[in-house]
Protein backbone atom coordinates (compact mmCIF):
# COMPACT_ATOMS: atom_id res chain seq x y z
CA UNK A 1 0.00 0.00 0.00
CA UNK A 2 2.86 2.36 0.72
CA UNK A 3 4.23 1.62 -2.76
CA UNK A 4 0.87 2.56 -4.31
CA UNK A 5 0.78 5.83 -2.38
CA UNK A 6 4.36 6.70 -3.40
CA UNK A 7 3.59 5.86 -7.07
CA UNK A 8 0.45 8.01 -7.00
CA UNK A 9 2.36 10.90 -5.41
CA UNK A 10 5.15 10.66 -8.01
CA UNK A 11 2.63 10.46 -10.85
CA UNK A 12 0.85 13.52 -9.52
CA UNK A 13 4.16 15.46 -9.22
CA UNK A 14 5.21 14.54 -12.80
CA UNK A 15 2.19 16.25 -14.36
CA UNK A 16 3.17 19.28 -16.48
CA UNK A 17 2.46 22.68 -15.03
CA UNK A 18 0.87 25.32 -17.25
CA UNK A 19 3.23 27.99 -18.50
CA UNK A 20 2.04 31.49 -19.37
CA UNK A 21 1.84 32.27 -23.10
CA UNK A 22 3.96 35.09 -24.53
CA UNK A 23 2.00 38.26 -25.36
CA UNK A 24 0.59 38.32 -28.91
CA UNK A 25 2.52 40.15 -31.59
CA UNK A 26 1.02 43.52 -32.49
CA UNK A 27 -1.29 43.41 -35.51
CA UNK A 28 -0.82 46.04 -38.20
CA UNK A 29 -4.20 47.40 -39.29
CA UNK A 30 -4.87 47.15 -43.02
CA UNK A 31 -5.27 50.90 -43.32
CA UNK A 32 -1.64 51.49 -42.41
CA UNK A 33 -0.16 49.20 -45.05
CA UNK A 34 1.52 51.27 -47.73
CA UNK A 35 1.06 50.30 -51.37
CA UNK A 36 3.90 48.61 -53.16
CA UNK A 37 6.28 50.92 -54.96
CA UNK A 38 6.23 48.52 -57.90
CA UNK A 39 2.50 49.01 -58.53
CA UNK A 40 1.67 49.30 -62.21
CA UNK A 41 1.26 52.83 -63.54
CA UNK A 42 0.04 54.46 -66.75
CA UNK A 43 1.42 57.66 -68.22
CA UNK A 44 -1.08 59.93 -69.96
CA UNK A 45 -0.94 63.37 -71.53
CA UNK A 46 -3.88 65.61 -70.62
CA UNK A 47 -4.28 68.59 -72.96
CA UNK A 48 -6.85 71.05 -74.23
CA UNK A 49 -9.20 73.10 -72.06
CA UNK A 50 -7.79 71.90 -68.77
CA UNK A 51 -6.43 73.85 -65.78
CA UNK A 52 -3.00 72.15 -65.60
CA UNK A 53 -2.19 70.45 -68.92
CA UNK A 54 0.70 68.04 -68.80
CA UNK A 55 1.89 64.47 -68.49
CA UNK A 56 0.60 62.52 -65.48
CA UNK A 57 1.57 59.18 -63.94
CA UNK A 58 -1.54 57.43 -62.58
CA UNK A 59 -2.22 53.98 -61.10
CA UNK A 60 -3.08 51.26 -63.61
CA UNK A 61 -6.83 50.89 -63.89
CA UNK A 62 -7.43 54.64 -63.59
CA UNK A 63 -10.21 56.19 -65.63
CA UNK A 64 -10.35 59.29 -67.83
CA UNK A 65 -12.08 61.14 -64.99
CA UNK A 66 -9.03 60.45 -62.77
CA UNK A 67 -6.71 61.99 -65.39
CA UNK A 68 -8.93 65.07 -65.74
CA UNK A 69 -8.97 65.46 -61.93
CA UNK A 70 -5.18 65.04 -61.72
CA UNK A 71 -4.85 67.87 -64.24
CA UNK A 72 -6.89 70.20 -62.04
CA UNK A 73 -10.23 69.73 -63.76
CA UNK A 74 -11.66 71.38 -66.85
CA UNK A 75 -11.20 75.09 -67.54
CA UNK A 76 -14.11 77.45 -66.97
CA UNK A 77 -16.68 77.06 -69.73
CA UNK A 78 -15.14 73.86 -71.15
CA UNK A 79 -17.15 70.71 -71.66
CA UNK A 80 -16.24 67.04 -71.31
CA UNK A 81 -19.24 66.04 -73.42
CA UNK A 82 -17.17 64.20 -76.06
CA UNK A 83 -15.06 62.29 -73.49
CA UNK A 84 -16.04 58.97 -72.02
CA UNK A 85 -15.04 59.77 -68.43
CA UNK A 86 -15.62 56.16 -67.33
CA UNK A 87 -13.17 54.62 -69.84
CA UNK A 88 -10.00 53.02 -68.46
CA UNK A 89 -6.77 54.74 -69.41
CA UNK A 90 -4.22 53.23 -71.77
CA UNK A 91 -0.53 53.86 -71.19
CA UNK A 92 0.81 56.52 -73.53
CA UNK A 93 -2.48 58.01 -74.64
CA UNK A 94 -3.43 61.66 -74.90
CA UNK A 95 -6.71 63.01 -73.58
CA UNK A 96 -7.86 66.28 -75.16
CA UNK A 97 -10.54 68.10 -73.18
CA UNK A 98 -12.92 70.40 -75.04
CA UNK A 99 -11.74 69.52 -78.55
CA UNK A 100 -14.37 69.13 -81.27
CA UNK A 101 -14.96 65.51 -82.30
CA UNK A 102 -12.13 64.21 -84.46
CA UNK A 103 -9.76 67.05 -83.59
CA UNK A 104 -6.61 66.80 -81.51
CA UNK A 105 -4.22 69.27 -79.96
CA UNK A 106 -1.67 70.56 -82.50
CA UNK A 107 1.13 68.08 -83.10
CA UNK A 108 -0.34 65.30 -80.95
CA UNK A 109 -2.98 62.89 -82.19
CA UNK A 110 -5.53 61.52 -79.75
CA UNK A 111 -5.15 57.80 -79.17
CA UNK A 112 -8.41 55.98 -79.58
CA UNK A 113 -8.47 52.85 -77.39
CA UNK A 114 -9.86 50.89 -80.34
CA UNK A 115 -6.78 51.73 -82.44
CA UNK A 116 -4.19 51.89 -79.63
CA UNK A 117 -1.12 49.65 -79.76
CA UNK A 118 -0.76 47.85 -76.42
CA UNK A 119 2.57 46.85 -74.91
CA UNK A 120 2.29 43.15 -74.04
CA UNK A 121 4.67 43.58 -71.11
CA UNK A 122 2.85 46.45 -69.39
CA UNK A 123 -0.82 46.24 -70.41
CA UNK A 124 -3.27 45.52 -67.63
CA UNK A 125 -5.77 42.66 -67.96
CA UNK A 126 -8.53 45.24 -68.55
CA UNK A 127 -6.54 46.78 -71.40
CA UNK A 128 -5.82 43.35 -72.91
CA UNK A 129 -9.57 42.66 -72.91
CA UNK A 130 -9.95 45.49 -75.43
CA UNK A 131 -8.08 43.39 -78.01
CA UNK A 132 -10.25 41.52 -80.54
CA UNK A 133 -11.37 38.14 -79.25
CA UNK A 134 -9.72 38.58 -75.84
CA UNK A 135 -11.92 38.18 -72.81
CA UNK A 136 -11.22 38.01 -69.11
CA UNK A 137 -9.87 34.43 -69.18
CA UNK A 138 -7.56 34.94 -72.17
CA UNK A 139 -6.28 38.25 -70.74
CA UNK A 140 -5.43 36.42 -67.51
CA UNK A 141 -3.57 33.74 -69.51
CA UNK A 142 -1.53 36.41 -71.33
CA UNK A 143 -0.59 38.03 -68.01
CA UNK A 144 0.25 34.62 -66.50
CA UNK A 145 2.42 33.77 -69.53
CA UNK A 146 4.42 37.01 -69.30
CA UNK A 147 4.78 36.69 -65.52
CA UNK A 148 6.02 33.10 -65.66
CA UNK A 149 8.50 33.83 -68.46
CA UNK A 150 9.75 37.25 -67.37
CA UNK A 151 7.88 39.08 -70.12
CA UNK A 152 7.45 38.83 -73.87
CA UNK A 153 10.52 39.25 -76.07
CA UNK A 154 8.60 38.94 -79.36
CA UNK A 155 4.99 39.26 -80.44
CA UNK A 156 5.19 35.74 -81.90
CA UNK A 157 5.28 34.36 -78.34
CA UNK A 158 1.54 35.09 -78.17
CA UNK A 159 1.11 31.88 -80.19
CA UNK A 160 2.35 29.96 -77.13
CA UNK A 161 -0.50 31.29 -74.96
CA UNK A 162 -3.25 28.70 -74.58
CA UNK A 163 -6.34 29.85 -76.47
CA UNK A 164 -4.58 31.93 -79.15
CA UNK A 165 -4.70 30.13 -82.46
CA UNK A 166 -3.41 31.31 -85.85
CA UNK A 167 -6.58 33.29 -86.68
CA UNK A 168 -6.79 35.09 -83.33
CA UNK A 169 -3.04 35.79 -83.45
CA UNK A 170 -3.42 37.51 -86.84
CA UNK A 171 -6.24 39.68 -85.43
CA UNK A 172 -4.24 40.67 -82.33
CA UNK A 173 -0.77 41.03 -83.92
CA UNK A 174 -1.21 44.57 -85.41
CA UNK A 175 -2.63 45.86 -82.11
CA UNK A 176 0.26 44.88 -79.82
CA UNK A 177 3.98 45.56 -79.41
CA UNK A 178 6.80 44.42 -77.14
Amino acid sequence: MLATAVAAFLAWRSQPTPQPLPPPAPVTPLTSITPSTTAAKVTVHVAGKIRKPGVYLLPAGSRVTDAVSAAGGVSKGASTGQLNLARRLIDGEQIVVGAPPGHAAPGSPVIDPATAILDLNSATPDQLEQLPGVGEVLAARIVEFRTSRGGFTTIDQLRDVSGIGPRKFEEIKPKVRV
